[in-house]
């Protein structure tokens, strides 16, 4: 049975992914600020209320853990270099990291344009500061960059490399969740990658729903 510690717990992929990891059989710990605000917790989950910020509080959820699964928002930088630090520390290697398309500038045309104003260049540097802390670690990564999201009821991704233009512009959540679900499920898949990730023929100047 793999063990997973999904930080961010309370979010929408979060939300998804729980599903399908309980569905395989994992051994769920399931972290977020507030813990009332996740749905749907699985049977024999372990349930942390915690900021990802808070090493110490880290520590004791990721001690024992196979993977980590991290979606979270705010200070994502200080959150991933605090996660680096711990799972290091505790000698748990596989990680797998939500951030942002667009962080380098990897989105073409009127799209990626598009992209980096709507979002805001402070927010994509935060993500990028995240992802760079990440891929400087000794830990077994894998960081995914979704396309913009959507709640469609639909497993359909793509994925591009970090030195290759992005696709598409959407993908649904739960497309994503399936991605990270697939990973746990097979921890030698896509090691130390930075993958963009879009539903095909999504292609556009503005995100196609």
């Amino acid at each position: 049975m793999t063990s997973v510690l999904v930080l961010g717990a309370s979010g929408q992929i979060a939300s998804w992914a729980i599903g399908m990891l309980a569905e395989q059989g994992a051994a769920l710990t399931l972290f977020a600020r507030d813990k009332s605000r996740i749905d749907n917790v699985p049977d024999g989950a372990t349930v942390i209320e915690g900021d990802a910020r808070d090493r110490t509080a880290l520590a004791k959820a990721v001690r024992g853990q196979d993977i980590v699964y991290a979606n979270l928002a705010g200070a994502v930088d200080e959150q991933a270099r605090a996660i680096v630090a711990v799972m290091e520390a505790e000698g748990v290697n596989r990680l797998v990291f939500v951030t942002a398309l667009g962080i380098y500038q990897e989105v073409p045309g009127a799209f990626g344009r598009w992209n980096r104003t709507t979002i805001g260049a402070a927010t994509l540097d935060t993500y990028a500061a995240a992802s760079d802390a990440i891929e400087a670690s000794s830990l077994d990564y894998t960081v995914l960059r979704p396309a913009w999201l959507s709640d469609a009821d639909e497993v359909s991704y793509e994925v591009t490399r970090r030195d290759e233009p992005f696709q598409g512009t959407t993908v649904s959540r739960k497309s994503v969740a399936a991605l990270v679900a697939d990973i746990v499920a097979h921890p030698e898949k896509h090691v130390r990658e930075n993958l963009g990730v879009d539903k095909p023929g999504t292609d556009g100047d503005r995100p196609v729903w």
